[in-house]
């Protein structure tokens, strides 16, 4: 499941990924706007939920969410897209692009190329 989120949803799964699960209250002390009301946030919560991405178990009177959904794999999935609608499916040009644009140093490629290398092994690709 990798589907595209809202900036709404996005927050809140940003927040259950961190604190790996929490009540509509917790969620709600931890967003960028603290005047967001409790009826909001609790209908984001339960879009979420009917996507499949989020769960929840009763404890008492209140509902505990947790995420559905790892942020790698959300990750993997939005970075595919990324890298489909605007490099034309070419990591390289991702890659080369972000360079640029941040204005990386030789040493700080070579080091992104050493991470690379070395997650390639580990995944048993020479």
């Amino acid at each position: 499941m990798t589907r595209r989120l809202t900036r709404a949803e996005e927050e809140i799964m940003l927040i259950l990924w961190k604190l790996n699960e929490a009540t509509i209250r917790d969620l709600m002390g931890e967003l960028s706007d603290p005047g967001t009301p409790y009826t909001t946030v609790s209908t984001v919560v339960r879009v979420l939920e009917k996507k499949g991405i989020v769960g929840h178990k009763a404890v008492g009177t209140t509902y505990l969410y947790h995420p559905l959904l790892e942020k790698k794999e959300y990750l993997k999935g939005h970075f595919a897209g990324i890298v489909s609608k605007y490099f034309d499916g070419s990591f390289t040009r991702m890659a080369a692009f972000f360079a640029r644009e941040n204005d990386l140093k030789l040493a700080e490629l070579k080091e992104l190329m050493g991470e690379i290398e070395n997650k390639l092994k580990e995944d048993g690709h020479e």
